[in-house]
């Protein structure tokens, strides 16, 4: 008999490439019954569904559509209780991102369901995505990028006071150095700058030949130019508040593609109003989408770009290639790589 499975897709991650890959893991002799499912994202902005987050879909269709299932693979479906006790039959729930928000870890574990993730499925598409915003903030590209697109000619780019700077010789402060501001870490470095490094998970020979492991409050005084990179903990939200943006260099810039909790942000319109902060280059906010009121949208010397650090073409087949080789793992009876939760075992 054929295992069912569910590839609950969307609009990047598609139902297609979940299916392509799943086929491709399968042991060898192992029917898959694979059933489609596209979810509105990101054409409908995720949200809180039931009592998990960041997802997309509806818990009726979800149940509709696992009905005999045994896995779901999926970057945004929920997993609820409710889900989960209208589903028997589902023993494995693959989640294609860098972590399973989506999914109720505790009520799977007392249904019996596995409940995988994918990290680092956009590490490279995150580190090159903050590359590009250190380099447009450091050289003012916002700014002039919308006054010449409404016709504005700004040779006052060229006024001392007004010049940009340049990552070679400079000073660069990164706030987490995982799978992501590692790589960010190595360009830098290869770029010609001095990189410092802040993260109490990282032992100073991981960083060494190319970053100096520093305290938060010496990379903070000594980096013209700071770019996050850590998760949202209970000691790193609101870490970047007014009083450690006032400790940086005056003149600096500030870059965040990890998440909005991390940062105060009308601190931040605050020192770039008064001079503190020459630029900021943002991809995360604390309410997405920007309120239409938000000052980000107003305040000069801000690059903004929607959330898109992820949004490569690369990271959709990754994250379907991660999620379809766990699903491999589980038909073979093999250990899973990256579960978040007491399993039973596989097979």
């Amino acid at each position: 008999m054929p295992t069912t499975v569910l590839a609950a897709g969307d609009h990047f991650v598609l139902p297609r490439l979940l299916e392509q890959e799943l086929r491709a893991a399968a042991p060898v002799g192992c029917e898959l019954d694979v059933r489609q499912l596209r979810l509105p994202w990101p054409h409908t902005p995720f949200g809180r569904v039931a009592g998990v987050d960041e997802a997309s879909g509806t818990e009726e269709e979800m149940i509709e559509a696992l009905r005999g299932a045994r896995i779901c693979v999926t970057q945004l479906a929920p997993l609820t209780e409710r889900v989960l006790a209208a589903c028997p039959e589902l023993e494995l729930f693959c989640v294609s991102r860098g972590g399973p928000v989506n999914a109720d870890l505790a009520a799977a574990t007392r249904h019996g369901v596995a409940v995988c993730y994918a990290p680092g499925r956009n590490a490279v598409a995150t580190a090159e995505h903050a590359l590009a915003l250190i380099l447009a903030a450091a050289r003012g590209i916002g700014d002039v990028h919308t006054d010449l697109k409404r016709g504005v000619w700004r040779g006052d780019t060229y006024d001392y006071a007004r010049c940009g700077v340049e990552i070679d010789g400079s000073v660069v402060g990164l706030v987490g150095c995982g799978a992501v501001g590692s790589r960010v870490a190595r360009v830098l470095h290869a770029m010609g700058a001095t990189v410092l490094v802040h993260d109490p998970y990282v032992r100073p020979e991981e960083v060494r030949g190319v970053a100096e492991l520093v305290s938060l409050d010496e990379l903070l005084s000594r980096s013209r130019i700071v770019s996050l990179h850590a998760r949202v903990t209970e000691e790193t939200r609101g870490m970047m508040g007014r009083a450690r943006i006032e400790a940086m260099p005056r003149g600096s810039v500030l870059v965040n593609c990890a998440r909005g909790a991390l940062v105060d942000y009308d601190a931040v319109c605050d020192a770039l109003d008064s001079g503190r902060l020459a630029a900021a280059g943002f991809d995360v906010f604390p309410v997405e989408p920007v309120p239409a009121g938000s000052r980000l949208l107003s305040t000069p010397g801000v690059v903004l770009t929607p959330h898109m650090a992820g949004a490569s073409r690369e990271v959709a087949h990754k994250a379907a290639r991660i999620v379809a080789a766990e699903a491999g793992r589980f038909l073979r009876g093999e250990p899973l790589a990256h579960c978040a939760n007491p399993a039973p075992r596989a097979g």
